[in-house]
């Protein structure tokens, strides 16, 4: 009797420097199960050390990108002795760390985003470098209403809009257009339904075009100055300058520019 056959919960696809990464538990809206958190980790430390990899696009079958979190496979975990306590610290702490992930990977991460993405979903979003969405997306992070505040989701929410957008969205639980994402900084770009993943991979490639030790010094770099006080991140921006000056793809970039030529990178 053949097995049957497991359906992988995250698709890889590789071409031109760009890895695309697709949620697939499409009937589950792509929830965040233990295995897709799990799946997702691991992708994420193995494009971490591959030079191939240039830009990582994140992207999602059926037809929503993300719901968040499993609740089905959360609340079976009720009938523990504890709760479900320990399980439920030990599934926050992995889905906190694969979200931190996305934020330290050397690559530059864009969520392309083509339907709803709620609670950890929209939480994903916000945690990739750079969002592009179809007009038809929606985001929230709706736990009020279900007697779950979005706590972890509230922690990338806030580092990407102003409070008091993150506030509403929290306090709510309301659907946002993806319109208004835009409006409060969500989301980068808003395009025609159907158009997200060409208009993505636009983008990936414009990128994956540039010098890739720039690229992973600048991403470094961007968040590290954010959680510093001003005087300090002019500090800190001041040495990675100086750094990366000695880098031979400023080198050749700045002879290239001097030169009105097109520059050769080394990523070195």
């Amino acid at each position: 009797m053949n097995a049957p056959v497991t359906t992988p919960v995250l698709l890889r696809e590789d071409a031109d420097g760009i890895a695309i990464l697709t949620l697939n538990r499409p009937q589950q809206r792509n929830s965040l199960s233990e295995a897709l958190i799990a799946a997702l980790t691991a992708a994420l430390a193995d494009i971490a050390t591959d030079k191939r990899v240039r830009v990582v696009v994140l992207a999602a079958n059926g037809p929503a990108f993300c719901a968040g979190h499993d609740m089905k496979e959360m609340t079976a975990r009720r009938a523990d002795a504890d709760r479900g306590r320990a399980y439920f610290r030990q599934l926050m702490e992995a889905c906190s760390t694969m979200m931190q992930a996305i934020v330290h990977l050397p690559q530059p991460v864009i969520a392309c985003v083509h339907g709803p993405a709620s609670a950890a979903g929209c939480q994903l979003v916000a945690s990739c470098d750079l969002a592009i969405a179809a007009e038809t997306a929606k985001f929230a992070t709706p736990g009020v209403n279900i007697g779950l505040f979005c706590s972890t989701p509230m922690v990338a929410l806030a580092r990407n809009v102003a409070r008091k957008h993150a506030m509403e969205m929290l306090l709510t639980g309301d659907l946002m257009d993806a319109q208004d994402a835009r409006r409060i900084g969500l989301i980068n770009r808003l395009v025609p339904a159907g158009t997200e993943r060409a208009a993505t991979l636009a983008l990936a490639r414009q990128i994956a075009a540039k010098s890739a030790l720039t690229v992973k010094i600048g991403k470094e770099a961007f968040y590290r100055q954010a959680e510093l006080n001003l005087a300090d991140a002019y500090r800190y921006a001041a040495q990675v300058m100086t750094e990366n000056m000695l880098a031979r793809d400023a080198e050749e970039g700045i002879g290239a520019f001097i030169e009105k030529r097109e520059p050769k990178w080394q990523d070195k």
